[in-house]
């Protein structure tokens, strides 16, 4: 009788069961190479994504003006600015960092992530938009009262988070420090050029001031932009009334800065719409419309047109501006412009909007000004960032004018 030799034996694994049972060994084996060698790469690929997370500094810059050093006050009393007290490091410069250079191709890649990234996004934002208040940025200084000298001593120390107010991305801050209501007698800091977060470590002395007049009197702190060419730019007020301050000693306050109580909050605000086109390298910038202007005329009225200028670093490249709409001060333009941007060069470059006064007889009046980057303040940043991260799509946004 003739029998398979390949036949299993009564009680012995077939050779189908064996084979089985070898695949099975061999594909947990696999599985398991392949689980640490994924863990492996985990590991790496976070560390090599986290480093590329790291960020970069801005620069500091720590030239200042001349500054007056006493000014006769109406009590009798003088101010007087000294320089840094002795044994105190100044702090006019920070650490310097440059960002890496990156290729052209590296920059358009990533553009977009890095506008996302960087970008609120959240719908308690979006909702908050049109009530939000501006971070101005706050302000630390000490006060105190000598009575053995009848002297007020008031140090301006520093500042942080300041917006920026020059087309560069950048402002630069002095402070003018009064003792309302007496305004026609003011002191002034150093201004520091380029400086978001400057440090002043500049001390006022109000000599020959008694103190019963001194408790009547309210400290009031005003942060400028300095503009060599034209009118310095109001950043943000402290005002702190000195009968609340216990004078016996030097007091160190931080506050935060305020909207600056000359007009600047009222001038009215701009609807606009930007459209960056990738492959066409443009931006197209429709004006749209205004509301509540501020009347630069004396009849209560003003005669408004818009002004865009193109910047590119700290150049001027192009400019278009609308028709004026007569006695209007909620004019409707409706007007679009576009500009030629190459994207290697979008992360220099600003748009400024000017809503300007016409008149015959005289010089045009500004009304209010707009700047719009990537590195300009939060409502304008928001805004360049939608454009970015929506490319071909009209991106509109209301937007507060500012002085």
């Amino acid at each position: 009788m003739y029998r398979d030799p390949e036949a299993a034996s009564p009680g012995a694994p077939s050779r189908d069961v064996l084979l089985v049972s070898a695949i099975i060994t061999v594909s947990l084996s696999v599985t398991v190479v392949l689980c640490g060698l994924c863990h492996w790469c985990q590991r790496k690929l976070g560390k090599r994504y986290k480093n590329s997370l790291e960020t970069v500094g801005t620069p500091d810059s720590g030239r200042g003006r001349s500054e007056k050093k006493a000014i006769k006050l109406p009590a009798g009393g003088k101010a007087v600015n000294t320089a840094p007290v002795p044994g105190q490091t100044p702090h006019d410069e920070s650490d310097r960092r440059t960002e890496p250079h990156s290729s052209v191709s590296d920059l358009v890649n990533s553009l977009t992530s890095e506008m996302l990234m960087l970008s609120p996004g959240s719908e308690e934002d979006e909702a908050n938009e049109g009530c939000s208040r501006e971070n101005l940025g706050r302000i630390q200084f000490s006060v105190g009262y000598n009575f053995q000298e009848s002297t007020l001593t008031v140090k301006i120390m520093k500042a942080q988070e300041l917006p920026a107010k020059d087309f560069s991305g950048t402002s630069d801050p002095f402070v003018k420090i009064y003792l309302l209501p007496d305004k026609k007698h003011k002191l002034e800091t150093k201004v520091k050029r380029k400086n978001l977060n400057p440090h002043w470590n500049e001390t006022f002395l109000f000599e020959g001031f008694p103190y019963e007049k001194v408790v009547q009197r309210i400290l009031y702190l005003q942060v400028l932009d300095y503009d060599r060419f034209s009118r310095n730019d109001p950043i943000g007020e402290v005002s702190i009334p000195l009968n609340k301050v216990d004078l016996t000693q030097m007091q160190t306050f931080w506050k935060d800065l305020k909207p600056c109580s000359d007009g600047s909050g009222s001038r009215g605000e701009l609807l606009l719409s930007l459209c960056y086109n990738p492959s066409a390298n443009s931006i197209i910038v429709n004006i749209i419309k205004a509301r509540n202007l501020k009347a630069m005329d004396i009849g209560g009225t003003s005669d408004p047109y818009v002004k865009v200028w193109l910047m590119y670093k700290d150049k001027r490249v192009e400019k278009k501006k609308t028709v004026t709409m007569k006695r209007n001060l909620n004019p409707i333009f409706n007007e679009s412009f576009a500009f030629d941007i190459p994207t290697e060069k979008l992360r220099e470059t600003t748009i400024i909007i000017t809503v300007m006064d016409k008149d015959k007889l005289s010089r045009n009046d500004v009304i209010g000004k707009i700047y719009l980057s990537w590195k300009s303040g939060p409502g304008e940043v928001k805004h360049w960032k939608d454009m970015i991260a929506r490319p071909r799509q009209p991106v509109a946004q209301w937007h507060q004018l500012k002085a």
